[in-house]
């Protein structure tokens, strides 16, 4: 058995075929970056699964390559198994799995499995059509007559730009809340499959494919299927069937539908392109948005990136002229946009002689809302009742074991909780250190200002949308429809209520501790609370009435707030735009982040050492190195992390410097301790 690393440029063809060779190149499903021998009993086809020994057990991988003469150095082990009869994957979906390992630094074989459905066989596949044809044995269906709604001129000139890209192009959608891109979506959708296309449509969260897909559903019956992590197995196992057979010609999912098995793809659509949740946070670490764009290139197709807050790499790519951009700058049925209003929540502290939750102004606007039978959204980017427990004597707090993070308190179940590793502790009646009485509950979550609510408006129905209650799709379709049905009042929520939901009788949205998000020592934190502010505050006046906005801020001046006032991006992006040049941040510079991990610190921080003289002695000028420095979050789970970035002038500098890297690492073997690359990172933590 032996290794050789992999590194596929982005250029070369995946050839699927079968040979009659006896040895084959896998990829085992496992985080290692490079490939074994093994040989076979039969033909096989590249991109077949196969079942081989590997370190005293038996493991899956993939066939990457097929060799008719055996290894000289070494005798091949046999493989155990060859599991499919054909390649599951298609031939474009194989080749953007190499493209996405050869970029993000990822194992091949890992990446591999993630482009398929958990648990998927060739029996379940064929059970999969037998449902399916005694369900509804017509293959295809023809569509009804369009039933789209009259676009404004806005909406209009946008369709015709998606239409009239020759073959590959990039369009950013960049339209204000409430704009009508969904329907823009919609209509340019019907011209693919007009002309025999099939289409993919991204979103970021699971709770907006019910909404998104009822939509298209309607517009092309029988013709969409939906595919994320919330479906069962069987469930991504037909829908994924389906599309493969092209009985569904329309596929709506997250970010893991950037695998759907579509032929002939003649448009993607990236809904909200701005959102962070696009990016696989692990092995293998991809960025779907950017993923969605290889794909649309490799199959000539147009991509179509939405929002009303793109992301600064995005709006300097259509500055640039590399992506088009089409504007829709105002709503639809020229309904105004929410006037928006930050209150100093310092003055509050001076006239109330403490610290509020909620200022005297939302209050007032939320009991207006009750009165009118109007909605309100309040949201409060997180969870739990408190967000520590303190002892007021000693200062005590009750941090997790594991984690370097302070445990949360979730009244509902009397449990202090760590949101990292899920470590849960009753909370003390006296404190550990000093037995004091005096155990308070400092800050507030989501859990707190619903209980909050409740006690200061105890007629208004309430409902909360957060990690903790929302544990199944079928949550969100609940809680959502419910509000969207004007059987609730008041819905408290994290983010996941502040992006793509329409809910037209909302007219006012209040946002609690904005400033929290600010705090983190991440250089895209105005950038994400801007956005934040934006999409929330784009909930509210939807309908035939117009829009109110309240924002609590102990930092009214910030610039952030300021322009969240106007919700204008660009102006925002110009701002930004000038702190981000001045030190290298992108979208002016490649950005890579190395994070070295050990549950031995020594161990962890002398790894770390060793990677940051590694890649400053590469006399490479196009790149700079920060660090080493312990992580934000310098332990989790028990295990010490340490930081370094990478900035570049370029991305072929970046992945110079990054291969090298890779190279030393896999020469030294460095054992237990871990060293994780992550290419274009979103989050610095």
């Amino acid at each position: 058995m032996t290794a050789r690393p992999i590194r596929v440029p982005m250029e070369e063809p995946c050839e699927v075929k079968t040979q009659p060779g006896p040895f084959a190149e896998v990829a085992v499903c496992l985080p290692l970056s490079r490939t074994f021998t093994y040989s076979l009993s039969g033909p096989a086809a590249i991109g077949c699964r196969v079942v081989v020994p590997f370190r005293g057990r038996d493991v899956e991988g993939f066939i990457v390559g097929l060799r008719d003469t055996a290894p000289e150095s070494f005798d091949a082990l046999p493989a155990r198994e060859v599991m499919d009869h054909e390649p599951l994957l298609p031939a474009d979906v194989f080749a953007l799995c190499r493209w996405i390992a050869d970029y993000y630094f990822a194992p091949l074989g890992e990446v591999l499995k993630s482009a398929l459905p958990p648990g998927i066989t060739q029996k379940r596949i064929e059970r999969a059509v037998a449902r399916r044809s005694e369900k509804d044995p017509a293959k295809a269906r023809a569509l009804p007559p369009d039933l789209g709604l009259a676009l404004t001129p806005d909406q209009q000139r946008a369709l015709d730009t998606i239409e009239n890209v020759p073959g590959f192009g990039a369009i950013l959608l960049h339209g204000v809340t409430g704009s009508g891109k969904t329907e823009v979506y919609i209509q340019a959708t019907r011209r693919a499959l007009d002309r025999g296309r099939t289409s993919l449509v991204l979103v970021p969260e699971i709770g907006l494919t019910p909404q998104l897909a009822e939509r298209f559903a309607i517009r092309f019956p029988g013709r969409t299927a939906v595919l994320h992590s919330g479906l069962t197995s069987k469930q991504r196992i037909e829908e994924w069937t389906r599309i493969r057979r092209g009985d569904a010609p329309v596929v709506i999912g997250t970010r893991s539908a950037v695998f759907a098995p579509l032929e002939n793809l003649g448009l993607v659509i990236v809904d909200e392109e701005h959102e962070t949740s696009y990016k696989q946070e692990e092995t293998p670490r991809y960025h779907a948005r950017d993923t969605a764009i290889v794909r649309a290139r490799n199959a000539g197709a147009a991509i179509v990136l939405g929002s009303a807050t793109p992301s600064m790499e995005s709006f300097r790519n259509g500055e640039a002229g590399k992506f088009t951009v089409a504007r829709l700058p105002s709503r639809v049925e020229q309904r105004p946009l929410p006037k928006v209003e930050v209150v100093n929540m310092r003055e509050e502290y001076v006239v109330a002689g403490r610290q509020v939750v909620f200022s005297e102004r939302l209050l007032g606007a939320i009991a207006t809302r009750l009165e009118r039978r109007e909605q309100t959204i309040v949201l409060l980017n997180r969870r739990g009742f408190a967000a520590f427990l303190l002892c007021r004597k000693c200062g005590f707090t009750y941090d997790c074991s594991a984690c370097s993070v302070s445990l949360t308190y979730h009244r509902s179940i009397h449990k202090l909780l760590c949101h990292y590793c899920g470590l849960a502790k009753r909370p003390p009646e006296r404190c550990p250190e000093c037995a004091s009485e005096h155990i308070h509950y400092v800050g507030e979550g989501t859990e707190r200002l619903e209980h909050d609510l409740t006690e200061l408006f105890p007629a208004a129905r309430i409902a909360r949308v957060d990690r903790d209650v929302m544990r199944h799709p079928r949550d969100f379709e609940r809680v959502l429809g419910a509000f969207r049905n004007g059987d609730t009042d008041i819905l408290v929520g994290t983010q996941m209520i502040a992006k793509g939901h329409d809910f037209p009788n909302v007219t006012l949205v209040g946002v609690i501790s904005a400033d929290a998000s600010l705090a983190l020592p991440d250089f895209r934190a105005a950038e994400r609370t801007f956005q934040l502010l934006t999409q929330v505050a784009g909930r509210s006046g939807r309908g035939d009435r117009p829009g109110e906005v309240v924002i609590q801020s102990y930092h009214p001046d910030h610039y952030t707030f300021q322009l969240a006032e106007t919700q204008r991006f660009e102006d925002f992006y110009q701002r930004e735009s000038r702190y981000r040049r001045a030190l290298f941040y992108p979208p002016f510079s490649a950005l890579a982040g190395i994070v070295v991990s050990d549950r031995n610190a020594e161990r962890a921080a002398q790894t770390s050492r060793d990677v940051g003289q590694f890649l400053g002695g590469l006399g490479e000028e196009r790149i700079r190195v920060i660090g080493p420095a312990p992580a934000p979050l310098e332990r989790l789970k028990r295990v010490h992390r340490y930081q370094l970035l990478i900035k570049a002038a370029t991305r072929d500098a970046l992945h110079r410097a990054l291969d090298k890297l890779q190279a030393n690492l896999e020469s030294k073997k460095p054992g237990s301790t871990r060293v994780m690359i992550d290419v274009d990172p979103v989050s610095l933590m």
